[in-house]
């Protein structure tokens, strides 16, 4: 197919934490490097990588310094909500201040240190696949009277990328570009790394450094996942539809046991799943615009999503 993908928050595990784990010590307290002078517990790069550092899960990069940002009250917005120090709270942030320490510790700009990864930083020469705004420019306007991020093709769709936030986001490619950068992620031991218990997160979720556990309940992926046989190896789904998509089972509320899989999704409609008992990856390239150009939403995309991955586990035998 040939096409461009953002790869939205997949620049997480696959550039940013890779980076974090390769030149950061983990456990020492980074409060004041980061500017959190009035914190009064430490802040650790493990926390950043487990999202259990207390940081609520979004705010608008206007370029201030975060720790300041922090201190004004902000409007009701699920993105802006408040957040429980040890309790793993799925956060930008997190990875906006990995990629503040990363530069600091390697002289190098954020871009050219993800560049080793194979995957391209935007600007980019292909635009990806284009969908409409998404939440975070709703909660942009709540959190900062600074003016949005204009939008560009060239660009992410997070209007926080948009802006320059490094770490969490900006980096796409082709498929058999995103296979070689996988490849050699998993070769390098990165995943295995990332694929460790580390925190409970809200929801019942696990959290890893960089990865979350997938588990096997109704509706869940690691319930499909369950089902790839040993010795799958890496696999690329690529998937350019915009049908609307079926409806995928229910989500039932108990997570149920964990698959073995571990996971991450990001926002433009890609996600990846890697099994460490066999090194297995299965990753899918996917957006979420809708077939009249709307964005899906999260259900929407779930679907999507599952469809993918069903087709690929009954061709597995699975």
């Amino acid at each position: 197919m040939n096409r461009f993908y953002d790869l939205a928050s997949l620049a997480k595990p696959l550039v940013t934490a890779p980076l974090a784990l390769a030149f950061l010590d983990l456990d020492a307290d980074r409060r004041w490097t980061l500017g959190f002078h009035d914190r009064e517990t430490p802040l650790t790069v493990r926390q950043l990588l487990s999202h259990t550092s207390g940081l609520p899960p979004w705010r608008p990069f206007t370029g201030e310094a975060l720790a300041i940002q922090l201190r004004r009250a902000v409007a009701g917005h699920p993105l802006l909500r408040p957040a429980t120090l040890g309790l793993a709270t799925y956060s930008d942030l997190n990875y906006r201040l990995l990629a503040e320490l990363l530069e600091g510790e390697t002289g190098v700009p954020f871009s050219r240190l993800g560049q080793a990864t194979g995957l391209d930083p935007a600007p980019w020469r292909n635009p990806p696949t284009e969908v409409p705004e998404g939440p975070d420019a709703a909660a942009w306007a709540l959190a900062t009277e600074d003016p949005l991020p204009s939008r560009d093709r060239h660009l992410p769709q997070d209007a926080n990328a948009r802006a320059g936030m490094r770490g969490h986001a900006g980096f796409g490619a082709k498929a058999p570009q995103f296979r070689e950068a996988l490849a050699r992620w998993i070769a390098a031991g990165w995943a295995d790394r990332m694929a460790t218990d580390v925190a409970e997160g809200e929801s019942g979720t696990r959290w890893g450094l960089g990865l979350q556990v997938a588990f096997g309940g109704d509706g869940r992926f690691g319930q499909l996942l369950s089902r790839i046989p040993a010795g799958t190896g890496l696999q690329v789904l690529e998937d350019a539809s915009e049908a609307a998509p079926t409806a995928a089972p229910s989500l039932q509320e108990d997570p149920g046991l964990p698959s073995g899989w571990w996971f991450h999704l990001g926002y433009t409609g890609p996600a990846l799943f890697y099994r460490p008992s066999d090194r297995s990856c299965i990753s899918l390239l996917l957006h979420r615009r809708g077939p009249d150009g709307e964005l899906l939403e999260a259900e929407e995309l779930r679907a999507r999503r599952w469809n993918a991955l069903a087709r690929f586990v009954g061709q597995s035998g699975g």
